[in-house]
């Protein structure tokens, strides 16, 4: 048995820096404090692409290679009204001569998207011309039933519409960090990342995809020991047992996939709700930009980053290597200018 098919979409390998220059580091930035302990490094996945860089076109890479190989011409998926991967999907298929439907959840009474606030990702969505439809949260918790009736209609009216589950977290997407987690070990074996494998590997955690990917890929390429998912939203038991199903739907497309590494998903940097970041996580949003250059977002990688902090400040990283993988959503943020407008000073 053959891993999938892909497409190659992403700008790689991305590249793998230490989360502090020597320069800033005797300079002696206010968190490093934490962090002073371990060895950190990122992975830039943040720089996949242009404006379809994140996390998300590696999951891409496979779906939509599916997608192409059954001949479809209209991709339909879903996401939070600022979704990374609803705006990646959409610019990735429109690339690819596919046209983008997108079920987008808010929270506003108001469902025309007209209406919508014409910033980061639905700026982009609506520029695409993606097909977007506004649903409740209550819609939202029956997406996979919704995002199938749209299909159906779409056959009905002549189309041939490939579906993507939210996040593009299955089997198949999680394949795209088995790559992912490939290309960091051909980076450590020529020096990169200090050429030695990581303790750990940080990320953000919204779906789950991701997280398998990682972990399957952390253990065939012998990355890291464990994998440390951060949830932005449910909880550490959702998410368990949500990755544990798309790693058994991946090791049954590929029997080379073995066992994956240590999971321990953390539920303790969600912040207040989803997309919603706490004062304290914007402020540390504000002082690694400015002392790193790295931008992270409210919604993703600013939750996983504050986690990865605290972690540090509770010592529970001493004397490890670790591996930030850094997911993207810079249009997220810039959708969030007043949130943040507080912690600029």
């Amino acid at each position: 048995m053959r891993s999938p098919k892909r497409l190659p979409l992403a700008h790689a390998p991305t590249p793998l820096t230490p989360l502090m220059s020597p320069a800033k580091a005797r300079a002696g930035a206010a968190f490093l404090g934490a962090l002073a302990g371990a060895d950190v490094w990122v992975k830039r996945d943040d720089m996949t692409g242009g404006p379809e860089a994140g996390n998300k076109i590696r999951k891409l890479e496979y779906l939509l290679a599916e997608a192409v190989e059954r001949g479809a011409d209209t991709i339909v998926t879903c996401g939070g009204l600022q979704s990374n991967h609803a705006r990646a999907t959409a610019l990735v298929s429109v690339q690819l001569g596919m046209k983008p439907v997108l079920l987008l959840r808010t929270t506003s009474p108001e469902l025309d998207v007209r209406r919508a606030p014409l910033s980061g990702n639905v700026l982009i969505d609506r520029m695409l011309g993606a097909e977007i439809q506004l649903i409740t949260p209550a819609q939202y918790r029956e997406r996979a039933t919704l995002m199938s009736d749209v299909a159906a209609r779409l056959e009905a009216e002549g189309r041939r519409p490939y579906v993507i589950p939210e996040g593009g977290s299955n089997g198949l997407g999680s394949f795209g960090y088995v790559r992912a987690m490939e290309e960091v070990r051909r980076q450590l074996d020529l020096g990169l990342g200090g050429g030695r494998r990581f303790d750990l590997v940080v990320h953000a955690c919204g779906s789950g995809g991701t997280a398998a990917g990682v972990a399957l890929g952390a253990s065939r390429y012998e990355v890291a020991d464990e994998v440390v998912p951060f949830a932005v939203c449910d909880d550490r038991a959702y998410f368990e047992a949500v990755i544990q199903r798309i790693v058994a739907e991946a090791r049954a497309m590929d029997a080379g996939l073995v066992a994956p590494a240590k999971l321990r998903v953390e539920d303790r940097a969600k912040g207040p709700a989803y997309a919603v970041a706490s004062d304290a996580q914007k402020a540390l949003l504000v002082e690694a930009a400015r002392e790193t250059a790295l931008l992270f977002d409210p919604v993703y990688t600013g939750k996983a980053f504050f986690g990865l902090v605290e972690a540090g400040r509770r010592g529970e990283l001493d004397g490890k290597r670790v591996l930030f993988l850094h997911t993207g959503g810079l249009p997220g943020l810039l959708a969030q200018g007043d949130d943040l407008a507080a912690a600029l000073g």
